[in-house]
């Protein structure tokens, strides 16, 4: 990723791989011009219009992952297109997936017209001229964009431009896309915590999941590498589980047949993984209980109603699978939180006196 300003861009170690800007640190009398210029460098030369040029406002968070990026962008509305001229100037011969998170868009490209509402995606390219209309409702437009090189995508010959500016929807119904759609929403906040391995890792399954949304929607699944199908079951298979962690009954078995292979297959398919679905399951189950029972809110639940919630059978499991990951009984979490919960009851209670304190007293 270029850095364009470096007053306006910040690599903020505390957010490891993530990278923000916003026009906040620039002149307001400049901003607008900015804003272009950075979208020119980061994603693709355009010509952008805006209402608010004036007092135009933008930010971005940016994930930089081998082959591929994801930023999240909020912005004024305006109105950005692309000409034949600017293609042949330059064109880095890249697709994008857009993932409209609150006002709509409308995207032509290509004889392809796709009115886009929150929760909706489609694909553009950068060698195809475009207009996008970013429609404003009084409020800031927000996005994800995913970058996608031709070179990466496992569709050679262009074989996804058919796609171009056709909506596709990430409602839970649509399988990979809704998978794809949360993985872009959640990408920025989970990429804090990656080394540079889990990046790679993450990255990969990107790729993989918009191979297997855009292949579905060709009808053209049989055409993609194995380990890209593999990948795009595996993400299949870890939402399947957090979406059941609950149920008692959520064994590696079940799952399987759930996904229509064999135990003996599944375990096979996170041969390669950092845990087995056994230990996955057992993980996350635990990490739930743990932010239950740190939540003052919940602190009128019983520690067995928590272990029973998240699908532990007996508390005496619970306890000693609790004990070994956290080095400390879930009874001392609960006990921490109700602490917590006093201090910030008492600090909430000195705000109020301080506050009627400075009142004016009664005549």
């Amino acid at each position: 990723m270029s850095i364009i300003n470096e007053a306006a861009w910040q690599a903020d170690g505390a957010d490891g791989p993530v990278v923000s800007a916003n026009t906040d640190g620039v002149p307001a009398a400049e901003r607008f011009g900015w804003w272009t210029e950075m979208v020119g460098d980061e994603v693709m030369p355009v010509t952008i219009r805006s209402p608010h040029a004036a007092r135009f406002r933008g930010s971005v968070e940016a994930v930089g992952m081998p082959h591929s990026q994801v930023a999240a962008f909020s912005f004024s509305p305006m109105t950005a297109s692309r000409s034949p001229v600017q293609i042949r100037r330059h064109d880095p011969e890249e697709y994008y997936l857009v993932l409209v998170h609150g006002s709509p868009i409308r995207l032509e490209q290509a004889r392809g017209v796709a009115c886009l509402g929150a929760g909706d995606m489609a694909l553009f390219s950068t060698s195809a001229p475009l207009v996008c209309d970013f429609l404003d409702r009084g409020r800031q437009t927000r996005l994800t964009l995913l970058r996608l090189p031709r070179t990466a995508l496992p569709l050679a010959g262009g074989r996804a431009d058919p796609l171009l500016a056709e909506p596709l929807s990430t409602r839970p119904e649509s399988g990979p896309a809704a998978l794809l759609g949360s993985y872009l929403g959640g990408l920025p906040t989970a990429a804090r915590a990656c080394g540079p391995a889990e990046l790679t890792r993450l990255g990969v399954i990107g790729i993989d999941l918009a191979a297997t949304v855009l292949a579905g929607r060709l009808g053209a699944q049989d055409t993609l590498p194995t380990e890209t199908r593999k990948t795009a079951l595996r993400a299949r298979i870890r939402a399947f589980i957090e979406l059941n962690l609950g149920d008692p009954e959520l064994t590696p078995s079940a799952i399987a047949a759930h996904h229509h292979v064999s135990v003996r297959g599944l375990h096979l398919l996170f041969r390669r993984e950092p845990e087995t679905v056994g230990a996955m399951i057992r993980r996350l189950r635990l990490e739930r209980c743990h932010a239950d029972l740190a939540d003052p809110a919940l602190g009128h639940r019983t520690l067995a109603t928590t272990a029973t919630r998240w699908g532990f059978r007996h508390p005496a499991d619970f306890g000693r699978a609790f004990r070994k990951a956290y080095g400390i009984p879930p009874s001392e979490v609960r006990a921490g939180a109700r602490v917590r919960a006093r201090a910030l009851d008492a600090q909430e209670a000195c705000a109020r006196c301080r506050r009627s304190a400075g009142r004016p007293g009664r005549q």
